[in-house]
């Protein structure tokens, strides 16, 4: 057994840690035989960026960390050179690693350990997966980015610049709360949005539900009701995808829920696995129709963090909450359960989070929030409804109804049992 003297354990613990940041990203590196560096050097690298930041400190200056960091950089360089004399240039990509390498162990010694481990893993999953992000590179087209592009706006630009205070009537506007819930919708809305996009209908209806669901439940149930309207030989098909579109906006909101308002996650879970279950328990019954389905057409979703739909959406959580607040002072919780109702029609997640917020400022008790969370999604469900009979027709009514109508008495029921 070896002993550690005291005034030692925080070094040894140190270079350890930077060691083992080297040896994994250097593991990585290993196994591409056009790599410029392997396992070693980048083990060497990371606990030299330790060695060089501790004899900084007690230098007192940077000198010997920047020092380290040049010689590092120029040996890259003249390697690279080289490489490129005999015609075998390598790229840049382990030459970049290194230095980040370099960084991270002598971020280690200044007292950062858990976040250079995390940004460690989060290099050698970005090495690892050259192929796929590749892939992912091209098959994402311009609106992609665009999408993309947008999202960081509205997380990264807008929502921090926004005050944090409660203003308006009843104080029932937080300006970053509002938007928060903007960046929380749209974030969810992009991720399904872009899976549908990168997936595509190769891999069959229950992606395209799933994803469908996560990106707009509305336009898939729109947009695969014009496909059985359109052709005959979807109907089946398009009315498990809507199925299981509309059982993901419970689990997405539920997920919702538990961030927003993690007290009341639990009446809404049982709510919603009320719904869940029967949903899901349809969809598993047309499941062996469904496999024999040839290629689906895609959903055309809209562009989820386009800035006006954004704003838009912003703007109704806005007036949502001012209604609730407004409704319930003149009309006590009834008043709510209207506003549920008729915001839930068109759109159950701004009167969901309308609702959540006024949960969390104590201006509704817990059974009360329940009941509006559960109106706002059975009012959109009966939208929905609508859409199937209206642009489906009678044919898709008949296979998409019975589990539809499943998934609202599975949400009454639930009710009734909270």
């Amino acid at each position: 057994m070896i002993f550690v003297a005291p005034e030692m354990a925080a070094p040894v613990e140190a270079f350890s840690t930077a060691l083992g940041i080297g040896l994994l990203v250097g593991l990585e590196r290993e196994r591409r035989p056009d790599s410029a560096a392997g396992l070693r050097t980048f083990a060497l690298v990371s606990m030299l960026g330790c060695l060089f930041a501790l004899l900084g400190e007690k230098a007192g200056g940077p000198w010997l960390l920047v020092a380290g960091l040049l010689v590092i950089s120029g040996s890259m360089i003249a390697s690279n050179f080289s490489a490129q004399q005999e015609e075998q240039y390598r790229g840049f990509t382990s030459e970049a690693a290194i230095i980040v390498t370099y960084g991270l162990g002598a971020a280690v010694w200044f007292g950062y350990a858990t976040l250079a481990v995390m940004l460690a893993i989060t290099t050698t999953v970005l090495l690892y997966f050259k192929a796929e992000l590749r892939q992912f590179s091209e098959r994402t087209t311009p609106k992609d980015i665009n999408s993309i592009l947008q999202f960081a706006v509205l997380s990264l630009v807008i929502l921090p610049i926004l005050p944090s205070g409660d203003f308006g009537p009843y104080n029932a506007i937080n300006p970053r709360q509002v938007w928060w819930m903007v960046v929380l919708i749209s974030g969810l809305a992009l991720s399904g949005y872009l899976a549908l996009r990168i997936i595509g209908a190769r891999h069959g209806a229950a992606l395209l539900g799933i994803f469908g669901g996560l990106a707009s439940s509305t336009a898939t149930t729109m947009m695969f009701s014009r496909h059985a309207h359109a052709h005959v030989k979807l109907i089946h098909m398009s009315a498990i995808v809507i199925l299981i579109a509309n059982v993901m906006v419970m689990i997405r909101l539920g997920l919702i829920s538990g961030v927003v308002a993690p007290t009341l996650v639990a009446p809404i879970a049982i709510v919603f696995a009320c719904g869940i279950v029967p949903g899901v328990v349809m969809a598993l019954y047309g499941w062996k129709a469904l496999n024999a389905a040839g290629e689906l057409p895609m959903p055309e979703v809209k562009n989820p963090t386009e800035l006006r739909t954004a704003i838009s959406f912003g703007l109704l959580y806005a007036v949502v909450l001012l209604a609730s607040a407004w409704l319930q002072d003149i009309a006590g919780n009834s008043g709510l359960y209207i506003v549920a109702l008729v915001s839930g029609l068109t759109d159950a997640d701004a009167s969901v989070l309308s609702t959540l917020r006024m949960f969390n400022l104590e201006k509704i008790p817990s059974g009360e929030a329940v009941i509006a969370v559960t109106l706002a999604l059975m009012a959109n469900l009966v939208f929905k409804i609508g859409l199937v009979v209206s642009i489906g027709g009678g044919k898709l009514a008949r296979h998409a109804l019975p589990g539809l109508i499943a998934i609202g008495a599975g949400m009454a029921g639930g009710l009734l049992l909270v």
